[in-house]
């Protein structure tokens, strides 16, 4: 049977991305950022997860302004680097896990959640950076990883709510999946970030730091914070947010299956181009 170990949580900051592949980790400005995920690099090393199910969004790469899913699932075998107008990140292409994927959308729409399968799609830095930051600059991705893509970009977007229930119910469906695979729950995107209008660099620690304390302790609680609030405190681009749901309410104490998570690494830095950058790795006991 396939397990959930562990949630993941981190910005997927574009700049973090040409950082690393431009080589400026050990300058002054990047350091301390990349110095935060030291933990997490030698801790994936020893965890050896087999799949990693991302949640990301994507940024008019994959799904234009003319189409965009609220949920969508990634289900083929392979999926490339997006070239998002300065040519592809030179990172590895990413392999997929197109039975669990399948599998994934079978049980979570016959749970009623309306899902949108994708068989074919570029990823980008939405998805390539949290890779980046955890598994470093390897030859090949350590572990397959099924895209799950969330529409934060276009309103009406999913109700935290909405997020932390789907949660819930990928956490049954890979349960439910007859294969011994180690898998994790990855929620990536935010954190606190407005990149337009009169607020554009706007940056809220204390309310970013308050949403990690609410994340750990009492998530359900934090699932019915409206958009309202993202959007008044964490600046238009802090809805990403509500991606971080998704991995929570995957976990076991969520699910009623076991105890309260490990707070195995937790970590946050600002500034990281002009947003402020949230990490957060939960084990379940």
């Amino acid at each position: 049977m396939a397990k959930i170990t562990a949630s993941v949580y981190t910005s997927h900051v574009p700049a973090i991305g040409a950082a690393l592949d431009l080589g400026k980790t050990q300058e002054p400005y990047w350091q301390p950022l990349f110095k935060g995920y030291d933990f997490s690099k030698e801790w994936e090393k020893a965890q050896k997860p087999d799949v990693v199910f991302l949640v990301f969004n994507d940024h008019a790469t994959a799904f234009s302004l003319d189409m965009i899913p609220t949920f969508a699932i990634g289900t083929a075998a392979e999926y490339q680097p997006a070239d998002e107008g300065w040519g592809p990140r030179p990172v590895p292409r990413v392999h997929g896990h197109p039975e669990l994927a399948a599998h994934i959308a079978q049980s979570v729409i016959q749970d009623d959640f309306d899902l949108t399968i994708v068989n074919r799609m570029d990823v980008d830095h939405g998805l390539t950076v949290p890779l980046s930051l955890m598994f470093g600059q390897p030859e090949q991705w350590p572990c397959k990883v099924i895209p799950f893509a969330v529409n934060v970009v276009q309103y009406p977007v999913p109700s935290g709510n909405r997020c932390f229930q789907l949660g819930k119910a990928i956490r049954k469906a890979i349960e439910s999946f007859d294969e011994d695979l180690n898998v994790q729950i990855w929620g990536t995107g935010g954190m606190s970030h407005q990149l337009q209008g009169p607020r554009a660099g706007l940056i809220n620690k204390d309310w970013d730091n308050q949403f990690l304390d609410r994340l750990i302790a009492e998530p359900a609680e934090l699932a019915k914070v409206p958009h309202i609030e993202y959007v008044r405190e964490a600046g238009s681009e802090g809805i990403e947010l509500v991606m971080w749901l998704i991995a929570r309410g995957a976990m076991g104490d969520v699910a009623g299956t076991g105890p309260a998570p490990k707070v195995a690494h937790r970590f946050f830095h600002v500034p990281a181009s002009n947003t402020a950058v949230g990490h957060l790795i939960l084990e379940n006991q």
